[in-house]
């Protein structure tokens, strides 16, 4: 009976393992396929998230001035995880539906995904964007000061 166990074991551990030509397809198949970045329409504007994760954290720029249908790309740089979440009386009336549509994997309502990796970017469209101006921070470093301000004009 332990000498079928143990036959039954080994034999399904060489399935799981495959033969050499599978590896890589099951190496493939385990990391999960990289979300497309959001087409953009319009200019790109490029604003780096730093910090050293404990003390400083911050946007640089932090305020900038776009035109309409801009693409914001945020970056990764240092100090991670950030993200950008934009405080919902802070943008202009009715901007909500159209930023929240050029935020794709969002987190939340107005909040964009969390930047764990260097020089991870996520795009912010402002494509149909109201001109106003739109203040944001990153969730986990809001404490830190790490607050920015977009003004469509």
């Amino acid at each position: 009976m332990r000498v079928a166990l143990l036959t039954t074991v080994v034999a399904l551990g060489a399935l799981a393992c495959g033969k050499k030509g599978d590896q890589t397809q099951n190496q493939m198949q385990a990391a999960p396929p990289a979300a497309p970045a959001a087409a953009s329409t319009g200019p790109v504007v490029e604003v780096k998230m730093t910090g050293n994760g404990s003390t400083k954290a911050g946007y640089e720029p932090a305020s900038l001035t776009i035109a309409p249908g801009t693409t914001v790309r945020f970056i990764n740089v240092s100090g991670g995880p950030h993200n950008i979440t934009f405080w919902q009386d802070s943008v202009p009336a009715g901007a909500a539906a159209a930023l929240n549509a050029g935020m794709k994997n969002t987190v939340d309502n107005l909040s964009g995904a969390f930047l764990t990796q260097p020089n991870e970017t996520y795009d912010v469209s402002f494509a149909n964007a109201p001109k106003g101006t739109y203040k944001g921070y990153c969730t986990p470093h809001l404490t830190l000061g790490m607050k920015i301000a977009i003004k469509v004009e």
